[in-house]
């Protein structure tokens, strides 16, 4: 019980800290080069989504380029998702089953996760209009192994977070390649799209 109570206590007192001193995080993330600080930050950023993930990948990768800024924001996006599952399926699964009533699309995951838990998540992390929190406490409610869901996740945040990064890095830099990007994340999410409906069809033709 003690545990519950400070884990919520420290959650939320980082959630305010962000809310009031945003403005100042964001500024301070455009100036810093300070690698391991601003891994520390994007970590909470994610954890605590108050300001849009995708705007913090871009400020990192103004900030440090789109290769350590990729680097480092997957890498912030990767171990909030982590700790995400860990403080769900170790000690909150009641919160956790009471944030899912508030996704009316959820029971669609039910039967992804049924097929194969590891391509639903892979697949979920590379469709963007799926929400990523909704799925960290999903996973963490089902049966799929803390190793499974961590490769899963890790991998299908690469395309994301590399669009995030690079768009922001662009802004700065080369202003006009910005729809070259978006055009050939397009190309992918297309792809991507094509393959986990084929993947559905093919998984429903072996239930049936």
């Amino acid at each position: 019980m003690l545990k519950k109570i400070s884990l919520t206590l420290l959650y939320t007192a980082a959630a305010i800290a962000i809310y009031l001193f945003g403005d100042t995080i964001m500024n301070w993330l455009q100036h810093s080069t300070n690698v391991p600080a601003i891994i520390l930050v994007a970590i909470l950023m994610a954890l605590f989504p108050i300001i849009p993930y995708p705007i913090v990948g871009g400020v990192i990768g103004a900030a440090l380029g789109p290769l350590l800024g990729a680097l480092v924001t997957w890498i912030g996006s990767t171990v909030a998702s982590i700790l995400m599952f860990a403080f769900v399926r170790y000690g909150y699964q009641d919160w956790g089953n009471r944030i899912l009533h508030r996704y009316q699309k959820i029971d669609k995951l039910n039967s992804l996760f049924e097929r194969n838990a590891f391509l639903a998540v892979l697949f979920a992390r590379l469709i963007p209009f799926i929400p990523s929190f909704a799925v960290n406490v999903y996973a963490a409610l089902s049966r799929m192994s803390f190793l499974s869901y961590s490769v899963a996740s890790s991998l299908g945040k690469i395309p994301s977070m590399l669009l995030f990064v690079v768009v922001g890095s662009n802004a700065v830099t080369d202003p006009k390649s910005i729809l070259t990007t978006v055009l050939i994340y397009s190309v992918f999410l297309a792809i991507s799209l094509a393959a986990y409906r084929w993947w559905r069809r093919r998984s429903g033709k072996r239930l049936a």
